[in-house]
């Protein structure tokens, strides 16, 4: 007899996660390079993906509005960072206090990567005519973007790690994707990034997660030894 409400997924090895986290970078890294180089095909794609978004959020100043509340606070980087340091402190009251600055230290690493490659390509934002919002640094890769994957990767490790199963599991995995799905979606609407900036910064912040986890589990089963 089937159960009604499918259980979550394992826990990853660490050779697994250190395998995903490895992939995740060479794909990164490939993608960085046809960024730094400003390869052609790279760029052509962006503007066809990028004009028609722009020219709907001018069209629809109402859903502009909904997506900018949307990218400014639900799923701004810190938004994303206040419920890491909800985590931290949680775990922390839990006794597990390395793992709770683990995580505080993963979601600060993937901020500085961020910032320094931002700094290191300087990829220029999309310039409109007539912007229907505006960023500040440099444009590859997305920090919403990037952030949002770290934090919502590591609260879903955190959930599975302290057994959270059946209909809970699953809901929150579904908001986790829609969360880093959407703030992808509004940096583009709102024509602040060009899709490989978003695509970057899912890459980078899939990497970091993933070896963080790799790397913590490795450290937790040697220290039971």
């Amino acid at each position: 007899m089937h159960s009604p409400h499918p259980t979550p997924p394992s826990a990853p090895s660490p050779a697994a996660s250190a395998r995903t986290g490895a992939l995740f970078a060479v794909l990164s890294l490939v993608l960085l390079i046809l960024v730094a180089i400003s390869w052609a095909p790279l760029l052509s794609a962006d503007e066809s993906l990028a004009d028609p978004l722009h020219r709907w959020a001018v069209a629809e100043p109402g859903l502009t509005e909904v997506n900018r509340v949307l990218s400014d606070w639900v799923w701004d980087p810190w938004t994303m960072r206040l419920l890491i340091a909800a985590a931290a402190v949680w775990l922390w009251v839990l006794r597990e206090r390395l793992l709770a600055v683990w995580i505080v230290a993963t979601s600060a690493l993937g901020t500085a990567m961020q910032q320094g490659l931002k700094a290191a390509v300087g990829r220029e934002r999309p310039q409109w005519p007539d912007p229907v919002d505006s960023a500040h640094y440099a444009a590859y890769p997305s920090g919403h973007a990037m952030t949002a994957t770290v934090t919502c990767g590591l609260l879903l490790w955190l959930l599975r790690r302290h057994g959270a199963s059946g209909a809970l599991w699953w809901t929150c995995a579904a908001v986790a994707v829609v969360s880093v799905a959407g703030v992808g979606f509004t940096r583009l609407y709102l024509g602040v990034h060009w899709p490989s900036d978003v695509v970057g910064g899912w890459l980078l912040g899939a990497c970091v997660v993933a070896l963080s986890i790799a790397g913590y589990t490795r450290l937790h089963l040697s220290r039971r030894l």
